[in-house]
């Protein structure tokens, strides 16, 4: 079958050659080719298209009105208006309205540019359109992700007895690990969460910083633990959780208090920092207590010979979620879950008639089903496998390497500015920092120099709020992300300059709708 041109909405016969008499499926020969040759067709035409910018400029309300306008009425067309048309339209929307996020000047979140090899490895993981449930849904990624799995195992080192499954992301991870936490913990106090739910449970309680990430609330309230379950452990001046406070959290737990899990953070989003985790895993040992460790910004650090002392004793958790997508330069979504023991596991495990019937598993025609909440799931391994071939574990540490020492010459920077002040220095690849000036509210004023920076098209920088001094308030600071190993200091230098001009013109003009007048300099 083949798909032909719309000739309601014609394009020029050079963009239209590829796509005339298209392939209608990607089938591993025809479709490829003509997926290949598509896509480079498409960058050649949306040359000189592009914003030149980390985000178009504009007001955000405008420029989603614009995206909008471009595609038109939504709602299904009767009849379609061919390959050609509908993906310049969107290459279109992409090139003029979307992030780049190989700008030098793009610097807000855990989101780096993906490397050229894993987005080829990625289209070849859709154009494949495997899945990973069973042996008869794709062989060859399911042999792949379980490659990938094992040699996340070994950089980790955990035994031969871990295990792990790919997933979308972080948020995920977290919310499976802390599933197989529950059960097995449930099931060690003789308790059956399957099969008889969270109702016979004691009191649950779930120990953390006061800097985990939200997704673990998010995963007590989904998993029925409620977020009250949720106990924070304070943090020292470093931003890492206190071990002797944890110690005492658990010593002071009452009788109908069941603690379910310690979740330690590798990897704080805003700071980088990572919780002592030989002193945590010890005390998670004394109580019998699971130890999740959230890595998934930090776990890209045993990349590196130079970071990689940050997670020593992360081979002691029981289980471990890492995002490859942040530091590993992935497309998302590049999420892993791993266990020290695949046998924990066991309360996901599902025999279906129509799947994975137990026969046709003994026989060796299972998959990845009874590891993962996803039946359907696509072959992210690919892209992972196709990175770890290419680069090694010695480029992507040089690539991180790069990134921290720029990171570390962007806190000089800082250092330097009389107007900035640093809050927070880089661990790994983030630096925290604040604007500051006379006269103004200086949470209003960051908060404005960032949204003057984005819309103007200028730089993306990120933001936060951070107890600046002691036990005050939390005040609104500024963040720099730095996951562009091609960056130099130069483009830092061209950021800060920019960031100075912005700053001073927010100083100069006030800020909008009186807001100037509320209050001098808030310290």
């Amino acid at each position: 079958m083949r798909l032909a041109v719309s000739e309601e909405h014609p394009v020029s016969a050079e963009f239209a050659s590829p796509w005339t008499n298209l392939v209608t499926f990607a089938e591993p020969t025809a479709g490829w080719s003509a997926a290949g040759r598509g896509l480079t067709q498409l960058a050649t035409a949306m040359a000189g298209r592009g914003h030149g910018a980390p985000l178009p400029a504009g007001d955000p309300t405008e420029v989603l009105a614009a995206v909008a306008a471009e595609l038109g009425r939504a709602q299904l067309p009767e009849q379609g208006i061919g390959a050609a048309a509908a993906l310049d339209r969107l290459a279109d929307v992409i090139a003029r309205y979307g992030i780049d996020l190989t700008h030098k000047l793009t610097a807000a979140h855990l989101q780096p540019p993906p490397l050229t090899v894993a987005v080829i490895a990625d289209a070849l993981a859709s154009a494949s359109n495997a899945s990973l449930d069973t042996y008869d849904s794709g062989p060859a990624t399911l042999a792949i992700e379980r490659w990938a799995i094992s040699t996340l195992i070994r950089l980790v080192g955990f035994s031969d007895a871990a295990g792990g499954v790919f997933g979308p992301g972080g948020s995920y991870s977290n919310l499976l690990g802390l599933l197989v936490a529950r059960d097995h913990t449930a099931a060690r106090h003789g308790f059956d969460i399957r099969r008889h739910g969270v109702r016979a449970l004691p009191r649950p309680v779930v120990l953390c910083s006061q800097l985990t990430h939200f997704s673990i609330h998010r995963a007590c309230a989904a998993l029925g633990l409620g977020e009250q379950a949720v106990r924070p452990v304070p943090v020292g001046p470093d931003q890492r959780m206190i071990p002797e406070a944890l110690d005492a959290e658990l010593a002071g737990l009452t009788a109908d208090e069941l603690p379910v899990a310690i979740v330690a953070t590798a990897g704080t989003t805003d700071f980088g920092s990572v919780d002592p985790l030989p002193e945590i895993a010890a005390i998670a040992a004394r109580y019998r207590v699971w130890l999740h460790v959230d890595a998934a910004y930090g776990f890209g650090s045993l990349f590196s010979d130079r970071l990689a002392p940050l997670l020593t004793g992360i081979d002691r958790a029981d289980s471990i979620t890492l995002d490859l997508h942040k530091v590993g330069w992935q497309p998302a979504a590049a999420g892993v879950l791993l266990l020290s023991e695949v046998e924990r596991f066991a309360s996901l495990s599902r025999s279906v008639a129509y799947l994975n019937p137990d026969d046709d598993i003994e026989a060796g025609y299972g998959g990845l089903l009874g590891q993962t909440l996803q039946t359907t799931r696509r072959p992210d391994a690919l892209k992972v496998a196709a990175t770890f071939l290419t680069y090694g574990r010695r480029g992507l540490g040089e690539m991180l390497d790069t990134c921290h020492d720029i990171a570390r010459y962007a806190e000089r920077r800082i250092v330097a500015e009389p107007q900035l002040e640093l809050i927070a220095p880089a661990t790994m690849t983030t630096v925290v920092f604040r604007y500051r000036c006379e006269d103004l509210d200086l949470d209003q004023v960051n908060a404005e120099l960032r949204r003057r920076l984005i819309s103007s098209g200028i730089a993306l920088i990120g933001r936060t709020d951070v107890r600046v001094r002691g036990d005050g308030a939390a005040r609104t600071c500024l963040k720099l992300t730095l996951l562009n190993p091609e960056a130099t200091e130069t483009d830092i230098d061209a950021l800060f300059d920019q960031l100075r001009r912005v700053g001073l013109e927010v100083e100069s003009e006030g800020l909008p709708d009186g807001q100037d007048e509320m209050v001098t300099a808030r310290d």
